[in-house]
């Protein structure tokens, strides 16, 4: 590690006061399945959204893999209840460094992952993707699920993921963005809940991934997967509102039910963009 202990980001304490919360928990850990708390790429309209969600990991993963494997790292930002390290270290048999905010988060998935035998893969740092405490160069591929939407300063986090990549690495993301042609204060209703003002749009890192210097930059549309997805979860949250009434607070149950059908119709609306980008370092 490079870096000591630095000044909190803006906004990094409301992301951190956000998922230390026990109300969003239990309402991951009820409605999403609790290990992959991704948007999900669905085979059908029904199909439960924690398997969606971890198809979204596979569909990742498979960008990951040709610098993937035994004798290798990958630094996962945002890295929530691990789900994805997890996978990764299996599937790859990788060193995995998971930087995350939230120490609740964090003591649950080193908990999961000593349940699964894979600490001696995996570890968990509780840390800032704007200040990420490694050296330049150090591991071989760096990812990130739905992470970059809390950042209030995405540029410098992706300035932080390009510096800490090796020559030749991989760098592949997903998040929820802004159509184009969306002005921000029509989505600020939804993006609230996320504690940020407005999203980043699919143009703007395209070019921030360029500037970066890196190559190859592409971007796997699939913002058609979140009509259906926002359907789900809101469709589940209310079949469920019983069950989360007696774990949760009253008001956060209220705030989903009335937030969660403003993302259904902005992806109805086609103002919410969603799939995953990267690009490689040149050696």
């Amino acid at each position: 590690m490079s870096k000591g202990a630095t000044t909190p980001h803006p906004g990094e304490d409301a992301t951190r006061s956000y998922y230390d919360s026990g109300d969003v928990d239990a309402f991951y850990g009820t409605v999403w399945g609790g290990d992959d708390i991704h948007t999900g790429i669905y085979l059908h309209e029904q199909e439960p959204i924690g398997d969606a969600s971890r198809r979204t990991v596979e569909r990742l993963a498979d960008r990951l893999a040709g610098s993937l494997g035994p004798d290798r790292s990958v630094l996962d930002l945002g890295s929530g209840y691990g789900g994805t390290a997890r996978y990764l270290a299996e599937r790859f048999g990788c060193r995995v460094v998971a930087l995350n905010l939230s120490a609740a988060q964090n003591e649950r998935h080193r908990r999961t992952n000593a349940e699964r035998g894979l600490d001696d893969l995996i570890e968990v740092v509780t840390g800032s993707f704007h200040e990420v405490p490694f050296a330049d160069s150090h591991f071989d591929a760096v990812c990130s699920l739905e992470a970059l939407c809390h950042s209030t300063d995405r540029s410098r986090a992706l300035s932080e993921a390009v510096r800490v990549l090796k020559p030749g690495g991989t760098l592949a993301f997903t998040d929820v963005m802004a159509d184009e042609d969306t002005p921000s204060e029509v989505l600020r209703p939804a993006v609230s809940r996320l504690g940020v003002d407005e999203l980043a749009t699919v143009t703007f890192y395209r070019r921030r991934l360029a500037e970066l210097g890196l190559q190859d930059v592409v971007f796997d549309d699939h913002s058609e997967q979140l009509v259906n997805h926002y359907d789900r979860l809101t469709e589940e949250t209310g079949k469920r509102e019983a069950q989360l009434r007696d774990i949760i607070s009253q008001d956060y149950v209220d705030h989903l039910l009335a937030n969660l059908p403003l993302w259904a119709d902005a992806s109805r609306r086609r103002q919410l963009r969603w799939g995953i980008l990267g690009g490689h370092r040149p050696r």
